[in-house]
């Protein structure tokens, strides 16, 4: 990919944008759906592999540009690993994604067990038949309360391990070097150098 050629992130969430923008080298020029009118598609997926590779494929096709997207979420044992794929879902949901950490808090009160882990899968179309993913896992636990304000969807209520706060208590440099979505695009990195890809 050549420095100065468009990139489209294909998500309509803001906080996945500005993330996946600042993982990516500076002279990439990102674009987002929303800039082009494009909507996005049902996420029919079983698994956040498919549900990023739906997506990826279907910006690319709308847009022909190389397009690059994300499917991630929150599993938390406790709730038998819901709500998982379905984590934006449960949000739009409810109304927000403080009350269904609100909601999510009070099903786990008192659960022992409050071990959960964050998931996130890559995907970037590169071109009509090739494309190529990579699937990053942060594991953790959920707070008892939620706890600072950075960040977005579930950040104020995940723990990761070995750490004391919250990614929503995190500067946003330190939870990108360690959160499930920066190793995932350190894979992502990994497997595009054989294509000689630049991101």
């Amino acid at each position: 990919m050549k420095k100065n050629q468009v990139l489209l992130i294909g998500t309509h969430n803001n906080g996945k944008f500005k993330e996946i923008s600042k993982l990516l080298h500076k002279k990439i020029k990102t674009i987002s759906p929303k800039s082009l009118e494009i909507e996005s598609p049902k996420e029919t997926g079983k698994t956040f592999k498919e549900n990023s590779e739906l997506k990826a494929n279907f910006f690319y096709k709308k847009s022909k540009l190389v397009s690059l997207s994300d499917d991630s979420g929150i599993e938390i044992l406790a709730l038998n690993k819901k709500p998982g794929i379905y984590s934006a879902r449960w949000a739009k949901k409810s109304g927000s994604f403080k009350k269904t950490m609100i909601s999510i808090l009070k099903k786990i009160k008192n659960k022992k067990n409050r071990k959960a882990r964050f998931i996130c899968s890559l995907s970037i179309k590169l071109h009509e038949r090739k494309i190529v993913t990579s699937v990053g896992v942060i594991n953790g636990h959920i707070s008892l309360k939620m706890l600072g304000s950075k960040g977005f969807g579930y950040d104020p209520v995940f723990i990761p391990k070995g750490s004391k706060l919250t990614f929503g208590q995190m500067s946003p440099q330190k939870k990108m070097k360690i959160d499930h979505r920066s190793i995932a695009f350190k894979k992502l990195k990994r497997k595009l150098k054989p294509y000689k890809f630049f991101i």
